[in-house]
C-alpha cells in the first residue's frame, strides 16, 4: 500500500505507537489533519482508530496522489481530503475545515523547526486560535526546537523518544476546567 519516498521522514513506528497510546480513545470522532503528511501514516492511523474524517496536506504531488490512491484502495475516499499544497502557504488562508474537534499532526522535516521557525509558529498559532474546543495538537520535533515557542507553552504534554520529542496539546471542551498541564489523561 505505502511506497517509500526518499524525501519522506516518517515518524518511527515506536514513536507513533506511543503517541496513539497517549491520545487513547480521544481520537474517536475527531477530524484528523495530517500536515506535512508524507505517506499519510498518521492520518490513516487516526482513521483506523476511529477518527471521523481526515485532511492530508502534502506538497509533493506524487506522494499526495499516493495518499489519494491509498484512500481509494481502503475504500475511505469519501471521508478523506488530500490537498497537494505547501503547508506553510496553505495555513495563511486558513481553509474551511470541519467544525468538529480536530486532531492535528505537525511532523515536518525537523530542519524546518530551525529554518522556518517563524512560519511554523504562525501556522500553529493560527490553527490553535481557529480550532474547535476539544481539539488535540501533536508536534514532533528534535532537540533543536525550543518547545517554549509553542502556543500556550505551559499546556503541552511532552515526551522524549530520542531523537524525537513529541508534544501534545489538548484544548479543553466547553465548560471544562481540566488542567491540561497537569499530565492528566488526554481523553
Amino acid at each position: 500500500m505505502f511506497s517509500s519516498q526518499q524525501h519522506v521522514r516518517p515518524m518511527k513506528d515506536r514513536v507513533r505507537e506511543a503517541l496513539f497510546n497517549l491520545i487513547g480513545p480521544a481520537v474517536v470522532g475527531k477530524h484528523a489533519i495530517d500536515l506535512f503528511a508524507g505517506t499519510g501514516a498518521l492520518g490513516f492511523e487516526a482513521l483506523s482508530r476511529g477518527a471521523a474524517s481526515a485532511t492530508f496536506v502534502e506538497r509533493h504531488f506524487p506522494t499526495a496522489d499516493m495518499i489519494k490512491q491509498n484512500a481509494e484502495t481502503l475504500e475511505i475516499a469519501n471521508i478523506v481530503t488530500v490537498l497537494p499544497a505547501n503547508v506553510l502557504l496553505w495555513s495563511r488562508r486558513m481553509p474551511e475545515l470541519p467544525r468538529m474537534a480536530w486532531l492535528v499532526f505537525v511532523s515536518p522535516p525537523w530542519d524546518m523547526f530551525v529554518e522556518n521557525t517563524e512560519e511554523l509558529m504562525l501556522l500553529l498559532n493560527s490553527l490553535v486560535d481557529h480550532a474547535p474546543p476539544g481539539s488535540h495538537f501533536v508536534v514532533e520535533a528534535d532537540e533543536r526546537f525550543d518547545l517554549a515557542q509553542l502556543p500556550q507553552p505551559d499546556h503541552w504534554q511532552v515526551r522524549e523518544y530520542p531523537p524525537a520529542i513529541v508534544a501534545i496539546l489538548r484544548l479543553p471542551e466547553p465548560g471544562s476546567e481540566q488542567n491540561v498541564a497537569s499530565g492528566e489523561q488526554l481523553q
